[in-house]
């Protein structure tokens, strides 16, 4: 049989590679040929499918007998859908001022989950029992949004990573005051290769509620997953998967992603790899006079400080962001996909332009 015809062809060079983030990667090989798999034939709609099913056995290997995945489009509307979860209308949800929930999901927990965040400053983008009492105080003032959440990433925006203990005493102390615990997944995988535990050590181990799952930037081509630990914890999941437009209506295209990552080692692998990509680009960064690393590089990213000049010069030849563009703060992403050859490069033309 010949392969079906189609008008689409290449539009950009797959060799080029940048640092801007690891959402830029494409899929991983192995996460399309599942995606071909579950393709053909009919498949019950909404998540009843075979492949749902047998995803929720996979999950259930990782964080216990007691999870259960919801899968949705993606980690915006994973985090608003936990969240929602955990909360009542009138709660508030207390987080790092970095948080992706606070800074990079455009108003969407509070316009579309009704909720308040409370932010707390921190000087690596972790929470402690101590950060987080600065706003856990007010339950019985009607004139202040309740704190009822306390939202962890793991790994955080700024690189670092919990040990299952730090999440562990967040954990104690958050329900010590009646409040649940919501982990921002995203990057989940490279924070478990960079401790060298299984995910469940830093979340249904120590006493996470609910985590939002990612995968597309772990080499998944679309597709997270909220992933209920404490069942207890929730109300009405279904319903405010529905209410929050994140469904899927061929929801096996999104599983067969999560269980290609999950059923064998293919998440840790990326993760691994990733991880040694930005130990290898912040050991060729720290030999260049004039740049200075800002936070352990601990996971997938190196945030860096140099000349404005600098950066904007070698922006025109590998993607990247300014994270504080008047301090001179970048953020270089390392993904699945990046090799030596790429960080070879790019700190080739780092010394380049910081001699120019």
């Amino acid at each position: 049989m010949n392969p079906p015809r189609t008008d689409a062809r290449r539009r950009h060079d797959p060799q080029v590679r940048g640092f801007a983030s690891d959402n830029y990667a494409g899929a991983h090989p192995e996460v399309l040929a599942a995606l071909a798999l579950a393709n053909g034939g009919h498949q019950i709609a909404y998540g009843e499918d075979d492949y749902t099913g047998h995803l929720q056995q996979v999950i259930r290997g990782h964080f216990g007998a007691g999870a259960e995945a919801f899968p949705v489009f993606n980690g915006t509307g994973a985090n608003v859908v936990a969240l929602q979860a955990l909360t009542d209308r009138w709660g508030a949800v207390i987080c790092a001022e970095s948080a992706h929930i606070n800074v990079d999901e455009g108003g969407a927990p509070e316009r579309m989950g009704g909720l308040k965040l409370l932010t707390v400053a921190t000087p690596d983008g972790k929470l402690t029992p101590e950060l987080i009492d600065r706003q856990a105080y007010g339950w019985d003032d009607e004139h202040r949004a309740m704190p009822q959440v306390v939202s962890i990433t793991q790994n955080t925006e700024l690189g670092t990573v919990y040990t299952p203990d730090e999440v562990r005493a967040i954990c104690e102390h958050a329900h010590g005051h009646g409040m649940k615990v919501h982990l921002d997944g995203a990057r989940i995988a490279n924070a478990a290769a960079s401790l060298d535990v299984p995910m469940r050590a830093f979340t249904n181990a120590v006493g996470v509620d609910v985590l939002s799952f990612g995968g597309t930037k772990n080499g998944a081509l679309f597709g997270e997953a909220v992933v209920v630990l404490n069942r207890d914890a929730v109300s009405h999941m279904k319903h405010l998967r529905k209410l929050s437009m994140q469904l899927a209506s061929k929801m096996r295209f999104v599983s067969v992603q999560l269980e290609a990552l999950l059923a064998k080692d293919l998440w840790l692998r990326n993760a691994r790899h990733a991880n040694e990509m930005a130990q290898r680009l912040a050991e060729g960064v720290r030999a260049v006079h004039g740049v200075e690393i800002l936070y352990p590089v601990e996971a997938n990213a190196v945030f860096a400080r140099l000349p404005h000049d600098v950066s904007e010069r070698l922006q025109k030849r590998y993607r990247f962001y300014f994270w504080d563009e008047a301090a001179g703060d970048v953020r270089w992403m390392c993904a699945f996909d990046t090799t030596e050859d790429d960080v070879d490069g790019f700190v080739a033309a780092l010394k380049e332009e910081m001699a120019d």
